[in-house]
């Protein structure tokens, strides 16, 4: 390869100047060389003439020491006082060397202290709630950083996916007039003398835009009143939504099924390292999920709850126990289908074999449970404004929908995944909580 067309392939990486990331010191990239570091102290031990800093940056952490023979002695006692999460440049010779965090040192020649730290409010086995009360420092912590590594993944993964799938990015309003899952769930807002709310979800208004924009998928914040205070819900979290023409029941599911291969194909080849230490190790899972995944009839899981020994009746929506139980008897994620029109929402088409189900599915994944919602749109006004009565709306207030289906409407399906769910599935969380930088939860809105 000649000199141009090295230049050509070279990318500039802009704003670095002459600093490295810790992360290419830990891959032996650098071993040898002299090199500057900038980060903050992570952890430091003193041993008197010794003082041994390990130095984060959002790639790593890496050990730099600092001998007092290579620095006056006021110099030295200054860095030897600085506290933990004080920002730091390093500059000194990389080695090897197995004793040290990542098996590499920077032996230090030069040291500028950027911003002393304060006494930092986080130490080891600190509750939940002190945690969270100073989230905006505990999101600087290596169990943060590998989660929101992968969530950054996730979400360029979901991006790809349906870009590659010919899907457009459209986006619909945050405040609405209407309900799109049930009025008890809604989060009303002032809106100058009347009241609005935040969005459930993007959906009615994509039923709209599918019919001019064609295949289109949105990621935006979704709004949820439950007053649930499971490890799974959150009031405020990203939605990843889709609406596709011409699409039937089996059409749906097979879109979901290959955005949840997808995403899990990207993280594992973006964030291995971090998966490896969330899940501790417990890879086997993720490393050979493969299409098709299980379909079950909502009756046929009903009967298999029941011979699990689980009390559970037809006709009820399932919770926690329930599908943690079903997803424990597969090793793949699993459909389950054909729902109770009753339990689900009312744009959802009726089964024209048997009219009290409808083509809505929920995809389950193990830890975690509902993953996916989706389903066949209904087409009929007439079958609409039936399930807008029977649950008590104001059909008027549902004008501007009917008229998506008044004029030339056709078949199209679309669903809705939470992200903060996958997140916490692929990184085995306890809680959904950790899968956001700041949640928000019924008893929770600071910071």
């Amino acid at each position: 390869m000649d000199q141009e067309e090295t230049e050509k392939t070279e990318t500039p990486v802009f704003g670095k100047g002459s600093f490295v990331d810790i992360e290419e010191i830990l891959e032996g990239q650098h071993t040898g060389n002299e090199v500057s570091i900038r980060g903050w102290i992570h952890r430091e031990r003193d041993i008197g003439n010794m003082v041994f800093l390990n130095i984060r940056d959002p790639s790593g952490i890496v050990q730099a020491t600092i001998a007092s023979d290579n620095f006056e002695e006021e110099r030295f006692n200054e860095i030897k006082s600085l506290l933990v999460e004080s920002s730091v440049k390093v500059h000194g010779e990389v080695a090897e060397d197995h004793r040290a965090p990542g098996g590499y040192e920077i032996r230090t020649t030069d040291f500028e202290i950027v911003n002393e730290s304060e006494d930092f409010p986080i130490h080891k086995d600190q509750s939940v709630e002190h945690l969270l009360d100073n989230r905006h420092l505990w999101i600087r912590s290596t169990y943060m950083r590998d989660i929101l590594n992968v969530r950054s993944t996730v979400f360029g993964a979901i991006h790809e996916f349906f870009r590659n799938e010919g899907y457009k990015e459209f986006q619909s309003p945050i405040l609405t007039p209407l309900a799109c899952e049930g009025g008890s769930t809604l989060f009303p807002v002032d809106y100058f003398d009347d009241e609005v709310y935040l969005a459930q979800s993007w959906q009615l208004y994509a039923e709209a835009g599918i019919f001019g924009t064609g295949d289109i998928y949105t990621i935006a914040p979704s709004f949820r009143a439950e007053k649930s205070k499971t490890p799974r819900h959150l009031t405020e979290y990203w939605h990843a939504e889709v609406e596709g023409l011409w699409l039937d029941y089996e059409d749906i599911m097979e879109l979901g099924e290959g955005l949840i291969l997808h995403i899990v194909d990207k993280v594992l080849e973006e964030n291995k390292k971090e998966l490896e230490s969330l899940r501790e190790g417990d890879m086997e899972y993720l490393e050979n999920l493969e299409c098709p995944f299980p379909r079950l009839t909502y009756e046929e899981a009903v009967e298999i709850l029941q011979e699990e020994g689980m009390d559970v009746e037809y006709g009820e929506d399932f919770g926690v126990p329930e599908e943690k139980k079903l997803t424990s008897l597969y090793d793949k994620p699993v459909f389950v289908t054909h729902y109770p029109k009753e339990i689900k929402a009312f744009y959802m088409k009726r089964d024209p074999e048997d009219e009290s189900k409808v083509f809505g599915y929920d995809l389950l994944v193990p830890h975690v449970g509902e993953l996916i919602g989706g389903s066949v749109r209904e087409t009929s006004v007439e079958s609409l404004k039936n399930r807008l009565e029977e649950e008590g709306e104001d059909i008027s207030i549902y004008e501007w929908f009917l008229d998506t289906r008044r004029y030339g409407s056709v078949p199209h399906a679309g669903y809705g995944l939470g992200v903060e769910r996958v997140i916490m599935w692929l990184c085995n969380l306890d809680h959904i909580r950790d899968a956001i930088p700041f949640p928000r939860t019924p008893t929770r809105y600071r910071p």
